[in-house]
């Protein structure tokens, strides 16, 4: 039944079916636009009417339901059904798609995309309108690597964002994410604020710019950078602290996530010194960083205990899994730079944000929006899920 929205059209299908010898089977309903999509599949009760004729029951199921719609004032439908009811479709996938705007030609190289892999669309749902349209796709039939590899090839195409990941109850159990701080969690470079202080940021700024290529060893450079920040006062590192901008929905996808049940845990190449103002400002659960040394209230220009580096951060993934109980197939990671990588590559999910060219095409998918919250659409959240918890608990971004 397709027709104008209104209060009470689902009831009054349900009760005109009601006096009849059939099971719902199925039983989909959208809205778009104010414009009611209903549909019902339905089988005949033998148990209720046994012997009866199944043409009679569906003519006379047509009969009733063509008038209930005309007094809806709605137009109806009918087909045979086929196929086994309630069969679960094999290596279900979902497939959820980023954009902004999202244009009909790029869906529709998607969509074309899963057709060319041999599988089939069982369900489109719209999981966000904005800050970005995020749809979400439930494929069935297709070689997952497959259809990854061919999806990113498209999305970069179109210059959206996709991301394949495995149906199932999984998706609803505990994650763990952990998220990389600099220009990831926050905007910009701890180290190059606290370099504008020491009057060397456009020398810190270089050989930033060269590890995050991926051209530079990260604990040299970083070792290089700390060095040149010898004799700072360690009163700088209170007015970097005051600096800090959160990326826009940070503090609504740590909320998201925390009442869903999930842990949150940062890793960082920065230092303790802030993200631990971080940790107690957004109630993260876990955090690793580097510890700048400070003496006589000066920075030494060197670095307490072992460098959180590329791998260390997949080792702190690891840890952090080991403590929250969390198998790392339930694990998210989230980063921008070549140091995030190997921590990419050990989670479960590996999520480029805003990344350099080498970390996008490594990572099992990219998010190419400024805002850390539509991380959440990727674990199948909504935005109105997300917005009615927050109105329950009266806060907001």
């Amino acid at each position: 039944m397709t027709g104008r929205d209104r209060p009470g059209v689902s009831a009054r299908l349900l009760s005109t079916l009601s006096v009849y010898p059939v099971t719902i089977a199925d039983l989909e309903q959208v809205v778009i636009g104010g414009r009611l999509v209903l549909g019902a599949l339905l089988a005949v009760d033998e148990r209720v009417a046994p012997g009866v004729s199944r043409e009679r029951v569906f003519e006379e199921v047509r009969g009733a339901v063509e008038k209930t719609a005309v007094d809806l004032d709605m137009d109806v439908e009918f087909a045979p059904g086929g196929g086994r009811v309630g069969a679960a479709a094999p290596d279900r996938l979902h497939v959820t798609i980023l954009a902004n705007p999202l244009r009909p030609g790029a869906l529709g190289a998607i969509t074309s995309c899963v057709a060319r892999a041999g599988a089939n669309i069982d369900r489109i749902e719209r999981l966000a309108s904005y800050p970005v349209t995020s749809i979400e796709l439930v494929v069935s039939g297709a070689d997952p690597d497959r259809l990854r590899a061919d999806l990113a090839m498209e999305a970069a195409t179109q210059a959206i964002d996709v991301a394949v990941q495995p149906a199932g109850l999984h998706r609803r159990a505990k994650h763990l994410v952990v998220m990389d701080v600099d220009s990831t969690l926050i905007q910009g470079e701890v180290i190059e604020l606290l370099a504008e202080y020491a009057g060397c940021a456009d020398e810190v700024a270089r050989v930033t710019a060269e590890a995050m290529r991926g051209e530079l060893d990260f604990e040299e450079s970083l070792r290089r950078r700390v060095a040149l920040l010898k004799g700072l006062d360690a009163g700088a590192l209170d007015a970097v602290r005051e600096r800090l901008v959160l990326t826009p929905g940070a503090r609504t996808l740590v909320r998201t996530l925390k009442r869903l049940g999930y842990e949150c845990a940062i890793v960082s190449g920065g230092f303790t010194q802030v993200t631990d103002t971080l940790v107690e400002r957004l109630g993260i659960d876990h955090s690793a960083a580097n510890t700048l040394e400070i003496v006589d209230g000066k920075l030494t220009g060197g670095l307490v205990g072992p460098v959180i580096d590329r791998r260390g951060k997949a080792d702190a993934l690891r840890r952090f899994a080991a403590d929250a109980g969390v198998p790392l197939s339930q694990t998210v990671a989230i980063g921008d730079g070549a140091n995030d990588l190997d921590m990419l590559r050990t989670a479960g999910l590996g999520v480029a944000f805003n990344a350099k060219p080498v970390v996008r095409q490594q990572a099992d998918t990219s998010v190419s929006v400024p805002y850390l919250d539509t991380i959440v659409f990727l674990l199948g959240v909504s935005r109105e899920e997300v917005e009615a918890a927050d109105e329950d608990s009266g806060s907001a971004e």
